[in-house]
């Protein structure tokens, strides 16, 4: 059976369109919209989102994470403050996000600042989470090397143990990042790569909105 060569893999995107008068002038309330209807169209994961970051000496990495909250401040998620993603953030706090909806042919990027989320908000959060996977944030020491699998298990199996019918506190190295934006890019497929972006911008209390050609 003959391969097909991935040069040769295209679509033409035809679904919507997005035009100036018809989006939100806030960026947020324009994400929302467009989350909102990636989540009645029974999306799988409609908050996976690409975050990147880069060390103190530039190089990029990237990963997918879980939006865990949006609004007027940023987007928020929640990881070990000592993981990779943790450190690079810490050094260097800097950061873009990109949504991909490929069933609606939409894309959102996000570039912004990054801060650490209140304790009292990775508390809610933290506390909202099933208890394994509370204890799950204590037995991983994210982005270490270990041996071997059994290394988690056997962490695991020790905290239930000692957190059997007890509340399991958050750990002081667990907790939210939220990224700022300075710019917000919606994106939407058209035919023969024409594609509609448009850009906001932060300016002091408000966004300027611009037409960015494909």
């Amino acid at each position: 059976m003959a391969t097909s060569s991935i040069a040769d893999l295209r679509k033409d995107y035809t679904k919507e369109t997005l035009n100036e008068t018809d989006v939100d002038p806030n960026p947020f309330q324009q994400f929302q919209r467009w989350f909102d209807q990636a989540a009645n169209a029974e999306l799988p994961e409609p908050n996976a989102m690409t975050l990147a970051t880069a060390s103190k000496e530039g190089i990029p990495a990237a990963r997918i994470v879980l939006l865990k909250a949006v609004d007027d401040r940023g987007f928020t998620f929640f990881t070990n403050y000592n993981s990779a993603k943790g450190k690079e953030l810490e050094a260097n706090p800097q950061a873009a996000l990109v949504f991909l909806w490929t069933e609606l042919e939409r894309q959102v990027r996000i570039v912004g600042t990054v801060e650490k989320s209140a304790s009292e908000e990775s508390d809610g959060y933290f506390f909202s989470r099933p208890h394994n996977s509370r204890l799950g944030a204590w037995a991983s020491d994210q982005s270490e090397v270990i041996p071997i699998r059994d290394v988690l298990e056997q962490k695991l199996a020790a905290l239930k143990l000692e957190y059997e019918n007890r509340e399991v506190p958050r750990p002081s190295h667990w907790g939210g990042f939220r990224v700022i934006p300075r710019e917000i890019e919606f994106w939407q497929g058209r035919s023969s790569r024409l594609h509609d972006r448009l850009r906001y911008q932060r300016k002091e209390d408000s966004w300027i909105i611009d037409r960015l050609s494909p």
